[in-house]
Formats: structure tokens, C-alpha cells, sequence
């Protein structure tokens, strides 16, 4: 891409009222966008859905000398940037009328065939939320997922570190632009996500931080993956926005069920009983739900189990099914005195070796 175009589309970006999905209509409509900012107004004006305040001082040389402020700011501090409409932009993302015209990122962000879930939640997160995220991480592992999330207190960071402790790739979408960090206090993961991922934002370097722009950040958060996972949430909340956002997406949303009366499990409860959400109890919900199975042009030669090494729970866990035939993950769990989510994991492996294999109904069958 062309210096003079990413300057054109930051100036577009720039003007007041004109959102991502209207710089994309004049983009269609007129060719590209340095055409649009040399046509002249009366001919923008009868492009269907374009009036005239979205374009009433699109011709201000101020937005595009905020543009050229902004790409020294890129350059200097070594951000990268991604629009719409190039190869490099998220696949996903695409497919959002709303999606950003241009997202910046810094960090080693790799999402070409990538398996991508984003995690959210409440900020006032109990153990069992961080254990079930932990846990739910751990055992999806092994099928290598991107783990997107907001980079804010509670289910957002404690879903970050479970990515970094297990090496798998993680992006925060934040708020504001990559010359700040909110909160503060989560500085001290900068290096490890960016070393596991990276950052994007479609926020400026110049904008003031404020809570509206939870709402922007929410959608990337949501359109970047294939599904959003509510860990836990209260009956209002930013993770409740963005499953709304994800289900306009048509994106599969999950949501961890839990009491009754407990105040952080309602929002999760809420979604799942008005069917915006389905269940989730454990890592096998979502591989199912998600045909997340290897491939068989991933999955190794089937070997002889004589020459497979076992660890201890697999080997349990194989001679279990070699011995009763096909059963369901809960009985397996129950059965070999393991803890389900160790038991998901350790099936997952049990596949990735080829001496067993899923079949429909979560049921899983030695070889």
C-alpha cells in the first residue's frame, strides 16, 4: 500500500461523523480514497445513505494534517497498521459491515488458519471464574488457539496469562491507542503478550481515553473470532455487549453457567436461558459445538499402540476405552478418577498420538 493512500483512509478515519461503515461506502462508490477527497461534495451527497453531516467538512486540511501526525507517531514508534481491504487484515473481520477501515497493532500477531476464540467477563472475577478459565485453556491447548481478549482486570487478563503460561497466542484489544496502557498496572504484561501476540486497537495516539470506547473496542474483540466465551458476568456489563455484538455477527457465543442467585453468574444465565448463549461446562462443549476435531490431514499416522509412548493418566485413560469400547467423556472422567477438564486434555493428546479417536455424540472410541 502507498504512503499517499494509508493517508488518504487516516483522513477519511479522521473527519468528524463519518464512521468505519460510511468511509467504506464512499470508498465503493467513488474508487478509492484519495478519489474521495478530491470529489466534490454535490456529487458525494447522491451516494445513497450519505448526507451532509457525515460529509459537510471532509475537505478540512486539518484531518489530514492529524493523518500525517499520526503515521509519524507509526513510524517512530514502530506500529503496524492494517486496512480493510489488504491481505493482512483479519479474515474475520472482514466480514463486519462495522469493522474498523484501519486497525493498528504492535507486537507478533500470526492469525493466517488460525483456530481464534475471544474470552470475556466480569472485572470482579471469583476463583472459580480464573479456575475455569485456566482450566478451559489448558485443555485447548494441544489444538493451539488464539486467545483474544480486553487486556482489562479479572476474566480478561487471567485469560492472557493462561495463554502466555501454555505458549499459545494471545491479543489484547484495547480502548485507546498503543501509546497508553489501561489499567496501568497491567504494564508488567505488555512484553509477555507481545512476545505470545500482540495488541490492536483502532484508536488514535491522540485520543482521549474515555469508557465510551469500551463499545468500539468490544467489536473487534467480537469480530475477530469465531466465538465468544462469557466466563462469568452480572446482569449488565461489557461482556454482555459484546456477546450481543458476536451474535450480530452471527458468531457462536458460550456462556458458563453457574447459581442461581450468585450476582456474577446471572448475565452467563440470562444468556443461556434466552438462548443467546450455549452452555458451557467444559472444553469438549466447545470443540464439539465448533468441529474444532483434528483434521485428518493433521492428525499423525495411526501407530501400533506397542510403540506409542503413554504417560500415566493416558495410559489409563487408553486401556479404559480399549477394554469397554466407546463412552462418553463424563463416564471416562468418573470412571478413570480423573478431573474432567485433565480428562479433555488428556484425550486431546490421546489423539494428536492416534490411538483414539471422537466420535459424534462426545464419544470417544480407542484405536
Amino acid at each position: 500500500m502507498t504512503i499517499e493512500k494509508l493517508l488518504a483512509i487516516l483522513t477519511l478515519k479522521k473527519v468528524k461523523n463519518l464512521g468505519d461503515s460510511s468511509i467504506k461506502k464512499l470508498i465503493r462508490e467513488v474508487g478509492s480514497a484519495e478519489a474521495v477527497l478530491t470529489e466534490k461534495t454535490n456529487n458525494l451527497l447522491k451516494i445513497d445513505g450519505i448526507g451532509k453531516v457525515r460529509i459537510k467538512d471532509i475537505h478540512n486540511s486539518e484531518y489530514r494534517k492529524a493523518a500525517e501526525n499520526e503515521l509519524i507517531f507509526m513510524q517512530e514508534n514502530n506500529i503496524n497498521y492494517h486496512v480493510y481491504d489488504q491481505q493482512d487484515y483479519p479474515e474475520k473481520l472482514k466480514h463486519c459491515i462495522d469493522g474498523p477501515v484501519v486497525l493498528f497493532s504492535s507486537g507478533n500477531i500470526d492469525l493466517q488458519k488460525k483456530k481464534i476464540i475471544s474470552i470475556v467477563g466480569t472485572r470482579q472475577v471469583t476463583s472459580y471464574g480464573v479456575r475455569f478459565c485456566e482450566e478451559l485453556i489448558e485443555t485447548l491447548a494441544p489444538l493451539n488457539p488464539v486467545i483474544v481478549s480486553g487486556f482489562a482486570y479479572g476474566v480478561d487478563i487471567a485469560a492472557h496469562r493462561a495463554a502466555v503460561k501454555h505458549n499459545l497466542q494471545t491479543i489484547g484489544c484495547l480502548a485507546h491507542g498503543l501509546n497508553q496502557i489501561y489499567p496501568k498496572a497491567h504494564k508488567k504484561y505488555v512484553a509477555q503478550v507481545e512476545n505470545n501476540g500482540g495488541f490492536f486497537t483502532d484508536f488514535w495516539s491522540t485520543d482521549t481515553f474515555d469508557r465510551n470506547n469500551f463499545l468500539g473496542r468490544n467489536r473487534i474483540i467480537a469480530g475477530l473470532s469465531e466465538a465468544t466465551i462469557v466466563v462469568e458476568s452480572a446482569n449488565k456489563g461489557g461482556s454482555l455487549v459484546t456477546a450481543e455484538i458476536a451474535n450480530s455477527y452471527n458468531r457462536d457465543v458460550f456462556a458458563v453457567p453457574g447459581r442461581a442467585h450468585d450476582p456474577l453468574s446471572k448475565g452467563c444465565n440470562m444468556l443461556i436461558k434466552t438462548q443467546q448463549a450455549h452452555m458451557l461446562t467444559s472444553a469438549t462443549d466447545l470443540i464439539y459445538m465448533l468441529n474444532w476435531e483434528l483434521d485428518e490431514k493433521e492428525k499423525p499416522a495411526v501407530q501400533k499402540t506397542l510403540f506409542v509412548e503413554l504417560d500415566e493418566y493416558e495410559k489409563k485413560i487408553y486401556n479404559f476405552l480399549n477394554d469397554n469400547g466407546k463412552e462418553l467423556l463424563d463416564v471416562i472422567a468418573l470412571q478413570c478418577q480423573i478431573p474432567t477438564f485433565k480428562t479433555a486434555s488428556v484425550l486431546l493428546n490421546l489423539e494428536l498420538k492416534g490411538v483414539i479417536k471422537p466420535l459424534p455424540g462426545k464419544l470417544f472410541e480407542a484405536i
